[in-house]
């Protein structure tokens, strides 16, 4: 499967944006899909994730952004979007849409090892 995310730019503190992850191929609907981060020079890290239907759609946060950001998935439209609200200067990062074929969310769905395909990044600047 290849991804697409787009959706990233400019906003100030307190702001939202909504950032969409493309998926080609019609097995979207079988994996388990995430978000993560990577803001200059640091290592990439897990924001949240989103089972397979079939797996019941659980979702899991981190920390960081529970309660601000809302993880959906559109499987007629091979979609996954990411809802930020409340945005901080520290949620400044390119972000990464990635695929698990397993479809559930595994014991390490936190590291990047447990994702098969990763799109390209999306870049999302918090002003202050």
């Amino acid at each position: 499967v290849q991804l697409q995310a787009s959706g990233g730019g400019l906003v100030q503190a307190g702001g939202s944006l909504r950032l969409s992850c493309a998926a080609s191929g019609r097995t979207f609907s079988r994996y388990a899909m995430g978000w993560f981060r990577q803001a200059p020079g640091k290592e990439r890290e897990f924001v949240t994730a989103i089972s397979s239907i079939s797996r019941g759609n659980k979702t899991i946060y981190a920390d960081s952004v529970k309660g601000r950001f809302t993880i959906s998935r559109d499987n007629a439209k091979s979609t996954l979007s990411l809802q930020m609200n409340s945005l901080k200067p520290e949620d400044t990062a390119v972000y990464y849409c990635a695929a698990d074929r397993d479809g559930i969310l595994s014991h390490d769905y936190y590291r990047r090892s447990a994702y098969d395909y990763w799109g390209q990044g999306t870049l999302v600047t918090v002003s202050s």
